[in-house]
């Protein structure tokens, strides 16, 4: 017979390590799939680096997909290093890419002020939107995974209403999509590629919340709530004014991916701008053991992944499915990691 107790304490080396077996186990259970269906898994994944990494346009492909990654990667690990599970960065990027084409579309700013009053309007309307949450969570105690997770069908479905109602664009075929937005309201791009200067605000971020977390006050608080609330209120630090500030401040990083895709990649708002970029930033943030380095790191591997994925529905006929059970599978190999690093397993023999 087998049971289960608490770890006292795991070692750091199987701490680092069980993330990245998580992800291994997951290739090898994908693998195995694919033979099931007929498909070399060797091929198929010498495939999917061929396409991401492999050229010029792969890479440049792959740090596209890896910018809203990144964004809301970061603003998931805020949440979670808080012991505070925002399950809702795809509703929140939604409501900051609304944000956004708001001003692009009904301001009148151009130029300069006119991009920062668009990445301004992402990022509030994003933290707002996170901040009901926190503010349930803070005031009435109520669970932020179901808000979070419910708060994201609201944002996609008032989005889908904008751009099949008030603000779809007359000329557009009938299309459910805005206007296209002026040039000066795009960003630039990159070398006659689809990589744009939010890449680079991405980047900037993850220094920024690095710093943030690491090297001030408000970083430390955070973590010594996640880690011990009752001393953190036997120190005198305001928990519930910090639960309202993270969420919002992880709401503000998703709705900040919102705007890098309305204004660097679509230039314009329109249905389905997030391919699941905030369910799969729960796989980036647990697997960069909610670190703004790691986050980076993580967010280009997973980029990988589906540049790759994409690739084989043309190359190897594979559904798209495939490449969502691919994320399911590593986000379910992560979740027993995780367990195990905070569980071991005992062998009961029977008769003692």
């Amino acid at each position: 017979m087998i049971r289960f107790e608490k770890r006292k304490d795991a070692s750091k080396l199987f701490t680092a390590v069980a993330p990245f077996m998580s992800v291994i186990f997951a290739l090898v259970t994908a693998a195995v799939i694919m033979l099931f269906a007929g498909i070399n898994p060797i091929a198929a994944y010498a495939g999917m680096i061929k396409e991401s990494l492999g050229s010029f346009y792969g890479v440049s492909e792959t740090l596209v997909k890896s910018t809203p990654l990144i964004l809301t990667g970061l603003g998931v690990s805020i949440a979670f290093r808080m012991k505070i599970w925002n399950i809702g960065a795809d509703g929140q990027l939604y409501m900051g890419a609304m944000g956004a084409s708001y001003v692009a579309l009904y301001s009148g700013l151009t130029g300069f002020t006119g991009i920062a009053a668009m990445f301004a309007a992402a990022a509030v309307t994003g933290g707002l939107w996170a901040g009901v949450s926190g503010f349930l969570k803070a005031k009435a105690n109520v669970n932020e995974i179901i808000v979070t997770l419910l708060m994201n069908y609201i944002a996609i479905a008032w989005v889908s209403y904008l751009v099949y109602g008030p603000w779809k664009d007359p000329n557009g075929f009938n299309f459910p999509l805005t206007p296209r937005f002026s040039p000066d309201l795009v960003l630039s791009t990159f070398f006659n590629t689809r990589l744009h200067t939010g890449f680079i605000i991405a980047l900037a971020l993850v220094a920024f919340v690095y710093i943030f977390m690491e090297k001030t006050v408000w970083g430390y608080e955070i973590k010594v709530i996640g880690n011990n609330p009752k001393a953190a209120k036997y120190a005198g630090i305001s928990i519930d004014r910090k639960i309202i500030g993270v969420m919002f401040l992880s709401g503000a990083l998703a709705g900040i991916a919102g705007f890098g895709e309305v204004a660097g990649v679509q230039g314009r708002l329109q249905e389905g701008i997030s391919h699941g970029y905030g369910y799969t930033a729960i796989i980036v943030a647990w697997l960069a053991g909610r670190s703004a380095i790691g986050v980076l790191v993580v967010s280009v591997i997973m980029a990988v992944i589906l540049v790759g994925g994409d690739s084989l529905q043309i190359l190897m006929q594979l559904p798209v499915a495939f490449v969502n059970l691919f994320q399911g599978l590593i986000l379910f190999f992560i979740l027993a990691s995780d367990f195990f690093i905070h569980n071991r397993p005992v062998i009961i023999r029977s008769g003692k």
